[in-house]
């Protein structure tokens, strides 16, 4: 995995879902997920994490910026 630095997770209820964003503190690559807010805290935490692996990675693999990449 090319994530390098730390992770800044944030939960927002809104109406009837959890909206969690993930961002990496080394590239600023940004990611969220909306979520059933009757999930563990936990399980929605992961379920960003993943998804800002595989957005890093991609990036990657794709030879983008290390800086600035979002999805």
């Amino acid at each position: 995995m090319s994530r390098r630095g730390d992770i800044i997770i944030e939960f927002y209820q809104v109406g009837a879902y959890v909206k969690v964003t993930a961002v990496d503190t080394v590239t600023y690559t940004e990611v969220s997920i909306v979520g059933d807010p009757t999930r563990s805290e936990e399980a929605l935490k992961r379920a960003a994490i993943r998804k800002l692996d595989y957005v890093l990675e991609r990036d990657r693999k794709a030879g983008g910026s290390p800086r600035g990449g979002h999805a």
